[in-house]
């Protein structure tokens, strides 16, 4: 099959966290002439940092709109991002693919599926991006396709417009099938920066990676398969390890 083609000139809700996904994510809608409104949460994760990043993003994509959402799932905790719970480190590859790791918040694609959903109403746009992938992520249940699949049939159930017959839902997921390395690579012919990026669970103050958590690792994984220097190093000073 060949690339999907997209329409021109229509709305898209893009979630975006600030990270290399989904930034990646973002310059694909764009690629295919969305108009990004870009939607991030601060929802008690322990670092604000990213944030700062996803700000960053959205002005040097030249998005339509950016929100961002509060909501507090510190409430509820049960994850080492939004509770005191150390951050697993120093993990390898074994580690990493063996079961639901404890930076998983419970839910959080569903809810911020949901708030995608309920702006995308608002603008009359019927298509959200989401930069979940399936292979080179640390094992979370709603990164999967039959994930989104479900998320999506349920969306036609629920909103006016898709009950009324006026637009269906459509979550696009164009990193599902790709490598880590080749997003990177996706979104650098793209001409992403990625220096603007933060993946890091455990970041200091000003941004600065602790390069040891499993998304740190990744993403050096990553940077190295494509046989490319990250960019977020450089900035920081940091020599690849």
């Amino acid at each position: 099959m060949g690339e999907m083609r997209y329409p021109l000139k229509k709305k898209a809700v893009v979630l975006l966290s600030g990270g290399l996904d989904s930034t990646t994510a973002l310059a694909i809608a764009k690629e295919h002439g969305f108009q990004p409104y870009a939607l991030s949460f601060r929802y008690g994760q322990r670092h604000g940092v990213e944030l700062q990043f996803a700000a960053r993003v959205a002005a040097a994509m030249c998005v339509v709109e950016h929100l961002i959402v509060d909501i507090d799932l510190r409430c509820f905790g049960g994850s080492a991002l939004t509770d005191d719970i150390p951050v697993p480190k120093d993990r390898d590859a074994d580690e990493m693919g063996a079961g639901i790791p404890l930076t998983y918040v419970p839910a959080r694609n569903t809810i911020f599926l949901s708030f995608a959903l309920a702006r995308a109403e608002t603008l009359g746009a019927s298509d959200i991006f989401i930069g979940v992938n399936a292979l080179d992520y640390s094992g979370y249940p709603d990164c999967r396709p039959e994930y989104v699949a479900a998320y999506e049939n349920m969306a036609s159930l629920a909103t006016r417009a898709a009950v009324e017959g006026h637009r269906r839902l459509k979550i696009h997921t164009p990193l599902m099938t790709l490598t880590k390395s080749e997003i990177i690579c996706r979104g650098t012919a793209l001409g992403v920066d990625y220096a603007l990026t933060s993946s890091c669970y455990d970041p200091a103050e000003d941004g600065r990676p602790c390069r040891r958590c499993d998304s740190c690792r990744l993403r050096a994984k990553g940077f190295s398969e494509a046989g490319i220097a990250d960019p977020l190093l450089a900035r920081f000073g940091m020599a690849a390890s």
